[in-house]
């Protein structure tokens, strides 16, 4: 999808575009030093959550590219994150691909935009009860890692991981670790 999407966008005027995956983002854009990155949040090589970190290094003149992220309504979880990573444009993946070219332009003069279809993800974002850890946390053991995977995958104490997942549980009111899981995958969060 990616290799698609940046040949559609080569099409445009005024517009360079680069393509890299996750993995190699930041030294693409430490080196290239774009004004905006583009990213499908779930589009993640693998990775538990996106990296959005590794596409907001500072250029070289201290100044790190803007963030456009191709979102979805039904994933308010990776809203919430790209939102508290610092992205400026939020472009529906179901919308016209007109709309990343205008994000594109927006987010660029330092300007905000969001696609009016993902109001309501943005509003079941604001209603999610967990953070950004605790959604790590909850991610992998929804793929079935124990305890001991989760610390080891996150660099926690496996006692730090027992107290997330706690939390998770309390904050979800669900019954355990799997009813956590059913619920937080029912919402959206996950």
């Amino acid at each position: 999808m990616r290799s698609v999407l940046a040949h559609w966008l080569r099409g445009e005027r005024s517009l360079q575009v680069e393509e890299t995956s996750w993995k190699a983002a930041t030294s693409r854009i430490r080196s290239v030093s774009p004004d905006v990155c583009a990213a499908d949040l779930d589009r993640a090589d693998g990775h538990d959550s996106p990296p959005f970190g590794a596409l907001r290094p500072p250029g070289p003149g201290g100044r790190p590219p803007a963030l456009v992220v191709l979102a979805d309504a039904n994933r308010p979880g990776l809203l919430r994150r790209a939102a508290e990573a610092g992205a400026l444009g939020f472009v529906d993946k179901a919308g016209s691909p007109d709309r990343l070219v205008r994000a594109i332009r927006c987010v660029a003069e330092r300007e905000r935009f969001v696609d009016a279809s993902l109001g309501f993800g943005f509003l079941k974002a604001a209603q999610m009860p967990l953070t950004g850890r605790e959604l790590s946390v909850l991610s992998l053991a929804a793929e079935g890692a124990s305890v001991g995977e989760i610390a080891g995958r996150l660099n926690l104490s496996h006692g730090t991981v027992r107290n997330y997942m706690a939390a998770i549980t309390r904050k979800t009111g669900a019954r355990n670790r799997i009813d956590a899981i059913r619920i937080s995958q029912g919402e959206g969060w996950l």
